[in-house]
Formats: C-alpha cells, sequence, structure tokens
C-alpha cells in the first residue's frame, strides 16, 4: 500500500479511524440497503467524467450460486488475474490484507459470504508497494458495465456486473452503503483498496475506492 517513500509500516489498507468505520461495516451486511436501484448504474464519485453521461443499463441479477471458496480473481478490462487469500481479523481488529510480499493476491473475509453466494462478499487488496503498483492500483478506473470474475474451488465462475464505484473519503464514509447488500438477495461483491492522497500526519490515506458489483451470470 505504501509508495516508494513510505515505510513498509505504512502500508496497511486502512488505519485509524477508517478501521473502525470498517468494522462497523461487517455487522451491517445481512441487512438490506435498497439506495441503489437495479438495472441503472449511479454517477461514480471517483469518475468525474461520469457526470452527465447517460446511465448505463445494467443486466438483471443472476441468482446466487452455493458456498464454494474463491479461488482467483479476474478483472478482463484491468488485465488483473489475482490468487485470493481467505483472510481473518488482526489484532487491531482490522481486516488482514495479503502480505507484502504478495501484493499481486486479494484478500477475502473469510467470515463473510463467499462470492458467488447471497449477500455481500468482501475482497481487499494493496494499492501500491514501496516500489511499484499492486494489485488494485486501477480498480478506480472501472466503469459500470463492466466485468468482474470469481474463480470457484467447485468450478464455477461467479461473473459480476459493476454497477458502483466510488472513491469515498473519511467524513463522508457510510459503513452500511459500503458494505450491506443493495438489494436483498442478491449475490454482490465488493472490492476495496486505499484511495485519495496520502496523509504523513497519520501515516495513513484520506479515502478508500469501493467498487460494487453483483452477479450477473456463471460461466465454467
Amino acid at each position: 500500500m505504501s509508495d516508494h517513500e513510505r515505510s513498509r509500516g505504512t502500508g496497511r489498507l486502512v488505519t485509524g479511524v477508517a478501521w473502525a468505520v470498517l468494522l462497523l461495516g461487517l455487522w451491517l451486511w445481512g441487512r438490506e440497503v435498497t439506495d441503489v436501484r437495479h438495472g441503472t448504474s449511479v454517477t461514480t464519485t471517483g469518475d468525474m467524467a461520469a457526470v452527465g453521461r447517460p446511465p448505463v443499463e445494467l443486466p438483471p441479477p443472476h441468482r446466487p450460486l452455493g458456498e464454494a471458496l474463491p479461488q482467483r480473481l479476474e478483472i478482463p478490462g484491468l488485465g488483473v488475474q489475482a490468487p485470493v487469500m481467505a483472510r481473518g481479523l488482526d489484532a487491531q481488529g482490522a481486516i488482514q490484507p495479503p502480505p507484502f510480499g504478495r501484493a499481486s493476491a486479494v484478500g477475502w473475509y473469510a467470515a463473510g459470504a463467499t462470492p458467488g453466494a447471497a449477500g455481500a462478499a468482501l475482497m481487499v487488496g494493496h494499492v501500491d508497494t514501496e516500489t511499484r503498483p499492486a494489485v488494485f492500483y486501477k480498480i478506480s478506473a472501472l466503469k459500470p458495465g463492466e466485468t468482474v470474475r470469481v474463480i470457484r474451488a467447485d468450478g464455477k465462475v461467479a461473473e459480476f456486473t459493476v454497477d458502483d464505484v466510488q472513491v469515498v473519503t473519511r467524513d463522508r464514509f457510510d459503513a452500511h452503503q459500503a458494505y450491506g447488500p443493495r438489494e436483498s438477495g442478491r449475490a454482490e461483491l465488493r472490492l476495496i483498496t486505499c484511495g485519495g492522497t496520502f496523509d504523513r500526519a497519520s501515516r495513513s490515506y484520506t479515502a478508500n475506492v469501493i467498487v460494487s458489483a453483483y452477479l450477473t451470470g456463471t460461466g465454467v
């Protein structure tokens, strides 16, 4: 997560207050959030060029799949093909991102929903390391309608369609909106990394990038 000027210890996904709101969001995953209507994309806070564009017509949701462990995440539009690691919480109660030695991997919160099953599955990744971009370096460039694929241990591929991309500053962070399912009964996916600028005083980023997607198909 840190750039070439930062020490290794500063490269956490989010720190301080941002971790606290992340934990607040975890228990909200099972609750309904219906602020985003199905079938129409919303303007993303990180995509200023989206202002004034007509909304994108999105496909209908696919029925949720059963539980199966995620093995690989693919984002064709960004050229991302990343192994998935099951992760838990660290001593401070924060979701553990992959270690810096595996900055090309994605961490999946194993106590939450599995990608493709009903609910909102959470995946986290580094934006950069001390020397190079990391797995989620470009996810803020995703747009509604683009595809995210999760290859699962049962041999199925859960195909998600992006419906929202937000760059959320700490003072505007809404855990219910960020982590709760947008529509009851859907299989949804969140991709989360750091965003904004690096604040040297607090030794953390000023924002989070949150990509929301929902299951629209399956493959093999």
